[in-house]
């Protein structure tokens, strides 16, 4: 009973202590003599070099509280009374919510960040960190605003439905947007996790995915998992997280035919493709998918995906008549052919880098060839293709004989012309003898002697008049004998 009586006088001792106080706390102080601003205080502690009324100080109009727009950080602050505001140099604005234009909210995206804010404060963030910004006022809330950098991580989406946890391997943005009310994303999550304990289970089954290289495996609710690895298959940490490519089976090689593994690599000559006996060395160990090597072979000869090489008809080498130059590409296990511009226009020149090839089609810059009389402006390979060969009359001539469109009335006069300053004679002085007998003395040039023609001279000679074009009477690509009109008469 005395405990009581105790406690009792203690309640009312504190209930007249609170009285008091709050009887003595009945003014508002514009400021207070230790500083403080806009205060409810005692009459003791009022600064009188400034305003003060009776009354609390959300009654007042001197400390109502408002918006405070600082323009140089963007910043809004609600609820802050107008002396305050604008000894800080803000803006002052009657209304507490800060529903003012300068204060309007979008998402500020700087590089991979996001902020919720005002766009004055967006463009001061990206002055601070140099970088370039997207302010959208079409995001409405922080949460959005924030998911918008984050919306394509992908992970196990998990939610309830007809009493079963059901899951979906989807972006962060797509899981919350099924509009489950029991939804969660557990970010770089498999569905097959064990700890999420979803009805979706391993399988052995296998997928291609559009725009992927690489083969999956897929789970029992044909959600796409990590990289088909025939190790792994009953492996339950590989079916609990994401693998990246990296770390999976053949990291950095193309797998190209492999039954365990199906990490893909287009560049290095490989893809996701459907089993195909008559297209696939091998078959997968399991599923239906594997990496199908799109490296290709001509004659016995293997080429790379991707490579490029000249394949020349026969005869280019020697510029016959009806040769002509080709470009290959191997692209996707097939050798595609595209054909340099016909008589010899253009040329396949071919080059090899570390074991890859690349070729293409240029033109053949031979038309000034036999103007040049020096050898070192003949052999200038930045500006022609020709060939110092010597000769009594031309010693430059095209390094790729062009081809004539010999047939064509417009074009017959030019190739005639060109062809006969390849035109030369070997003048022999000859005298006949006492006994009737001829005898030779001379062969100017050293064309040839009292036999006959040089045989070097003459061969020189030809060279000369097969390297301006489609000249020499011999035989085309084909080994069909050409013909001249010369010969009918």
């Amino acid at each position: 009973m005395m405990k009581n009586k105790v406690i009792l006088v203690l309640i009312i001792g504190m209930f007249l202590i609170n009285l008091i106080v709050a009887q003595e706390a009945s003014y508002c102080s514009e400021k207070t003599i230790d500083g403080a601003w806009c205060q409810n205080v005692p009459e003791a502690k009022i600064d009188a070099n400034y305003r003060s009324a009776p009354t609390s100080c959300d009654a007042t109009s001197f400390c109502k509280s408002g918006c405070c727009y600082d323009s140089s950080e963007g910043t809004c602050m609600r609820n802050t009374p107008q002396i305050v505001c604008e000894n800080d140099g803000g803006v002052w604005s009657d209304s507490a919510s800060c529903e003012v234009p300068q204060c309007e909210l979008g998402c500020c995206l700087i590089g991979n960040q996001a902020a919720f804010v005002s766009q004055q404060r967006c463009k001061r963030l990206s002055s601070l960190y140099a970088l370039d910004i997207n302010f959208r006022t079409d995001i409405a809330n922080e949460i959005q605003c924030i998911l918008s950098t984050t919306s394509e991580v992908k992970g196990a989406c998990v939610f309830e439905e007809e009493f079963e946890t059901r899951c979906q391997f989807l972006s962060k943005a797509k899981c919350f947007g099924l509009g489950s009310a029991n939804v969660s994303f557990h970010e770089d999550y498999l569905c097959t996790a064990d700890e999420l304990n979803t009805i979706c289970a391993k399988t052995e089954k296998t997928t291609c995915v559009d725009g992927r290289d690489e083969v999956f495996f897929v789970d029992s609710c044909g959600n796409v998992a990590n990289i088909y690895d025939a190790s792994k298959k009953n492996d339950a940490a590989y079916w609990t997280k994401i693998v990246d490519k990296g770390e999976s089976c053949g990291a950095g090689g193309n797998n190209g035919d492999s039954a365990v593994c199906g990490n893909c690599d287009y560049y290095l000559g490989s893809t996701c493709k459907e089993y195909n006996r008559g297209a696939d060395k091998r078959r997968p160990q399991y599923g239906d998918n594997i990496c199908r090597n799109l490296d290709c072979e001509l004659d016995g000869v293997p080429y790379q995906h991707g490579e490029t090489f000249c394949a020349n008809s026969k005869g280019t080498d020697e510029s016959l008549p009806g040769s002509r130059n080709f470009r290959l590409v191997c692209y996707n296990g097939e050798i595609r052919v595209e054909p340099c511009a016909d008589r010899r226009a253009e040329v396949c020149l071919e080059s090899d880098i570390d074991g890859f090839k690349t070729a293409a089609c240029r033109a053949n810059r031979w038309q000034d060839c036999t103007k040049h009389t020096l050898k070192k402006d003949c052999e200038n390979k930045d500006r022609r293709d020709c060939e110092w060969i010597g000769g009594t009359t031309i010693k430059c001539v095209p390094a790729f004989a062009p081809g004539f469109d010999f047939w064509s009335t417009e074009e017959s006069g030019e190739a005639e012309e060109i062809c006969s300053t390849a035109s030369v004679t070997c003048k022999v002085t000859c005298a006949e003898g006492l006994t009737g007998d001829v005898e030779c003395e001379s062969f100017p040039d050293g064309c040839g002697d009292e036999e006959g023609l040089d045989s070097g001279w003459e061969a020189q000679q030809d060279k000369v008049c097969q390297g301006l074009g489609d000249c020499d009477g011999g035989n085309n690509y084909i080994g069909v004998e050409g013909f001249n009109s010369e010969d009918e008469e």
